[in-house]
């Protein structure tokens, strides 16, 4: 399959640019329907969503036995650090803006390598990683310790932010070191939308916030989160995932905190302090800089290959 890979077309990178918009709305649609149903209910509800008709492909394409190939401990861990994740981003979004939510939890890249460091000896950080984890951290620190405090957010809000990226982080990184790195990527996505969907649900009614208050806007918002969100962006990513080069869709990651910080000030009119928007472009840089090694090296194959063949 490797390759059969492509360089991205016009087709890849106008789906691409989708993804990104609806990853860059998201925070901005649970803020929206925060007044009606409270963020961790709504990603709880969309996860369940989700969850019923991954399962029925599931079924549909493996009967019975889709238990049976021995990742269901490892689909269990990774789906509860998953649900713990957007527990975090559920409560954070009480606590903070939707701009520093989404630049916060866009840090996740810098956890991952870190944990591919410690883990797996092949994927040793490089000293311009090393770099990028530096500057990205310096920028974490300048947006965290923000003096200005701008109305809607909170230091508690940003940390819980700041850990969720964390934990999509390392989530990854327990993925790509178990049996589900090698599962079907709907089986992957069904661990962790299931275990969203029991934990925040049950989690949400425990902190009294089961109340739900179905307006049309509202329902048009969640229904937007469950099919767009929770299900078509994420398959529609491993499709492409499947079919084109992933360094080159991976720099279109990089798009996605920034439309959301421009959502965030065009839709819910946040404030961005200079010290956030400096720390906010740190941690981008330093996020690039991370994931330059896989772009450079793949270049750097490409012309050896090249060379080999003329």
């Amino acid at each position: 399959m490797t390759g059969t890979r492509r360089h991205l077309d016009f087709f890849a990178v106008s789906v691409l640019m989708v993804l990104c918009l609806g990853w860059g709305f998201q925070q901005i649609a649970i803020k929206l329907a925060a007044g009606d149903i409270a963020p961790t209910l709504q990603i709880g509800l969309r996860s369940a969503f989700a969850a019923f008709v991954l399962l029925l492909l599931l079924l549909r394409s493996e009967g019975l036995k889709l238990f049976s190939d021995g990742t269901l401990i490892s689909g269990l861990i990774a789906g509860f650090m998953f649900a713990l994740e957007f527990l975090f981003v559920g409560e954070g979004l009480a606590h903070t803006s939707a701009s520093h939510m989404v630049v916060f939890l866009y840090t996740s890249p810098i956890f991952t390598a870190l944990g591919m460091h410690f883990v797996h000896p092949d994927e040793r950080l490089s000293r311009l990683q090393w770099a990028g984890i530096a500057l990205a951290f310096a920028g974490v620190c300048i947006a965290f310790l923000d003096p200005s405090n701008s109305e809607g957010t909170s230091l508690y809000g940003d940390a819980l932010a700041l850990a969720a990226g964390a934990i999509w982080g390392f989530t990854t990184v327990v993925i790509r070191g178990s049996r589900l790195s090698e599962a079907p990527a709907v089986k992957t996505l069904f661990y962790q939308m299931a275990a969203a969907a029991i934990m925040l649900i049950v989690a949400a009614f425990m902190m009294g916030n089961g109340d739900m208050n179905w307006t049309p806007e509202t329902t048009v918002n969640m229904a937007f989160q469950a099919v767009f969100i929770a299900l078509a962006s994420y398959l529609t990513w491993f499709w492409l995932l499947k079919r084109y080069l992933a360094s080159r869709m991976a720099t279109f990651v990089f798009i996605t905190p920034l439309l959301g910080v421009l959502f965030g000030v065009l839709i819910l009119d946040e404030v961005l302090s200079p010290s956030f928007v400096t720390g906010g472009l740190l941690v981008v840089a330093g996020i690039f800089l991370v994931s330059a090694k896989d772009l450079l090296n793949r270049r750097k194959s490409r012309r050896v290959s090249e060379a080999m063949d003329s």
